[in-house]
């Protein structure tokens, strides 16, 4: 893993454009969700014992004393124009991961966020489900778009999201020989209501937590208008945002 100003560690998991609409008030994590069952312990790195060679760690959190967390989002958020205006406007530090069926044709669009801060990272070629999967066909859809990315952005991805959260043992292996030095799940997601659910611990924000904000869906509140709530709540707490490549 890159090293930044912390060291990674911790544990293990954008909208149709619609009329704006008043939200509820955003209590931070007011509802604990259960993580979905993993293959391997989130934030250790693995052992590959027919390899004998470590395999990317697996991380919701990241260890650090800096009032930082980190807003990631998968694919869609191109569908709400102001979305990109926002992240023009506030130079917001955003961690995208992209799946190529999904994403692909915006892509110029996200090309355009990236002076501002956007980091575009990896969540397969086709969005299927990855755990279970043969080898070969977890590391055609993870080193595939590990290709697109790098042809479209000239970047090679190193953080990667495994579609809807799930991996195994087989998923490490695969991202690990595509390049990837980190799989990225999350702490807290916001949902299409605008509310804020953690996976594990204390119901509340943690320098270091990692944010998934819930992918597009026809009831969601709009995507602009919700991040910019979640803004607002994150600044009340005395946290700012962050640069997840900066940490991981």
């Amino acid at each position: 893993m890159r090293r930044g100003r912390s060291r990674p560690a911790g544990t293990a998991p954008a909208a149709l454009l619609l009329p704006l609409v008043l939200l509820l008030p955003l209590t931070a994590c007011d509802r604990l969700a259960a993580p979905a069952e993993q293959a391997a312990v989130a934030g250790d790195p693995a052992q590959d014992a027919d390899r004998g060679r470590r395999l990317p760690p697996v991380v919701d959190h990241v260890r650090t004393d800096d009032p930082v967390v980190f807003l990631t989002y998968d694919d869609s958020a191109e569908r709400d124009p102001a979305f990109a205006g926002l992240i023009r406007e506030r130079r917001l530090p955003v961690t995208l991961f992209l799946t190529d069926t999904v994403a692909g044709p915006a892509y110029g669009d996200f090309a355009r966020l990236r002076p501002f801060g956007a980091s575009l990272q990896n969540h397969t070629l086709d969005h299927r489900t990855l755990r279970g999967l043969p080898y070969a066909g977890q590391r055609a859809e993870i080193c595939g778009q590990q290709t697109k990315l790098k042809s479209r952005f000239g970047v090679r991805a190193h953080l990667f999201r495994p579609p809807h959260g799930t991996y195994d043992t087989t998923t490490l292996r695969a991202a690990a020989d595509c390049g990837i030095t980190a799989l990225v799940l999350w702490r807290a997601t916001l949902d299409t209501d605008g509310d804020l659910t953690c996976t594990r611990g204390e119901p509340r924000l943690h320098p270091g937590d990692i944010i998934a904000v819930d992918p597009d869906h026809p009831t969601a509140t709009n995507l602009t208008a919700r991040t910019e709530r979640l803004l607002k709540t994150i600044e009340q707490q005395g946290l700012r945002v962050g640069n997840l490549e900066d940490y991981v």
